[in-house]
């Protein structure tokens, strides 16, 4: 909605003109939590008499934030009420783009998929891994707990154990006397939109008796010219850049003078180095983690790996408009290192994204018809059956895939006397999911989504 710039509001058809101030309060509130906090302080400068209607926290500043986050968390329950809404809707802006899927880089040893999701006055991210009960199921074990103080403090803990149990009383103040000796109090720095860093916050304990609101400007805190900025770390941030800012931020924490305040600096960081207990950890978005209409195989699935265990795809679309498909985890404990993925095998790659629509030819039908298909081992009412072509829960269209990987991994070429050129079908089910096949085989895996409408499918138990 674009700025108001003038309270004189000319209904022509009755002939006359009608002044914003004329309208009744509430009226007037519901219009302004249509804007963002540039355009509100536009609009204050419109007028003195609005300049108290748009510093009203409790009514202007919830409306705008109970309109943008009032269906997905409790607002009034962050910072046990305690914080003004100004401050609350500051905080959800920044940290809103943590929702969804971020991927953990360097050499993972642990689940390196993150989930972000809303809790009731807090947010948590969820490390997720593929069940081991022969299911579809999809564990999420705590990582992060994100809230504020009552005090309008940032605080964040890292949950070593992953106890689901912590999120019962997490936003109760008396839930930070005791965290420390239980969660690792961490900072999370976002640069740009695509990428943050978690570091264990050493100056925790000074920090508690400060009144700083969300830690911007401390020693690495989140700052605000690295948080929830519009102008930089977009989705199509280079890889150059992101560099260039990930530099820029550390380099920004290094404390500037001669060489006296050089080693003091270095003096203070061998001091906390022997303090930490965690090594700061990178993660990047995954933009693109769900199927679009126009990308209808795109985003992170579950199914069958070649060891009859259940893993996690990633399918995406690269700028040439080719389809490639990687392996993320399988519940065995196997976990592919976001680093080097993109040097390993891919399970497809095509370049010819255009479907063949029904009807379909007895040649495909045959194809279809005559393979088993792998599913969870739970799942027996459809493993190692062959399923009809058509019908309610068949297939919608096909799509042919020519793996090479000559192609698709130039590196390769040459590396063999006898290269991989294997051809296969992508069925797509009417239900918007999907199984793919390789002609040297009889099978077919049948993937399903791992998360839909920003929400895990099939989650289970996370034991320790």
């Amino acid at each position: 909605m674009s700025t108001i710039k003038d309270t004189s509001l000319t209904i022509d058809e009755l002939g006359c003109s009608v002044s914003f101030a004329d309208f009744p309060e509430d009226v007037q509130l519901c219009v302004l939590s249509f804007l963002t906090p540039p355009e509100i302080a536009s609009f204050a400068c419109t007028s003195k008499r609005f300049v108290s209607l748009c510093k009203n926290d409790g009514k202007l500043w919830f409306s705008m934030c109970d309109r943008r986050w009032g269906s997905k968390t409790q607002i009034k329950k962050w910072g046990n009420g305690k914080i003004t809404y100004r401050i609350l809707y500051q905080t959800l802006s920044d940290w809103e783009n943590l929702i969804g899927f971020w991927r953990q880089g360097g050499i993972a040893t642990s689940p390196p998929l993150i989930f972000f999701e809303w809790g009731p006055s807090f947010m948590t991210g969820f490390r997720v891994s593929p069940a081991k009960d022969g299911t579809y199921g999809v564990v999420k074990a705590p990582f992060l707990w994100m809230s504020l103080s009552p005090e309008g403090q940032v605080v964040n803990f890292l949950d070593p154990e992953g106890r689901t149990e912590i999120s019962e009383d997490f936003a109760n103040s008396k839930r930070f006397k005791f965290a420390e000796s239980d969660l690792v109090p961490v900072n999370l720095s976002l640069m740009g939109k695509t990428h943050f860093v978690v570091e264990e916050d050493m100056s925790f304990g000074a920090r508690r008796s400060s009144s700083s609101v969300s830690g911007r400007g401390d020693d690495g805190g989140v700052g605000e010219d690295l948080i929830g900025t519009e102008t930089s770390g977009s989705p199509g941030t280079s890889p150059d850049q992101l560099v260039v800012e990930i530099y820029q931020y550390f380099a920004n924490r290094t404390s500037p003078g001669g060489d006296r305040a050089s080693r003091r600096q270095r003096r203070r960081e061998k001091e906390k180095q022997a303090r930490r207990k965690l090594e700061p950890q990178h993660f990047v978005k995954i933009v693109d983690c769900s199927p679009t209409p126009t990308r209808p195989l795109q985003g992170l699935w579950k199914g069958i790996y070649d060891d009859m265990t259940l893993g996690f795809y990633l399918v995406a679309y690269d700028d040439i408009g080719g389809i490639s498909c990687q392996k993320v985890c399988d519940s065995s404990g196997n976990f592919c290192s976001f680093a080097h993925v993109i040097r390993k095998h891919p399970v497809f790659w095509t370049m010819d994204t255009t479907f063949i629509e029904s009807p379909f030819s007895p040649e495909e039908e045959n194809l279809y018809t005559s393979r088993i298909h792998l599913q969870p081992t739970a799942a027996a009412d459809h493993i190692h059956q062959h399923l009809p072509l058509t019908g309610n829960k068949g297939v919608s269209r096909i799509l042919c895939i020519n793996f090479s990987h000559d192609l698709a991994i130039p590196y390769l070429a040459g590396t063999t006397t006898n290269p991989l050129h294997a051809q296969g079908r992508i069925w797509q089910y009417w239900d918007g999911t999907f199984g793919f096949g390789f002609l040297q085989d009889c099978f077919i895996r049948d993937l399903k989504h791992v998360a839909k409408n920003g929400c895990l499918l099939d989650t289970a138990e996370y034991l320790l």
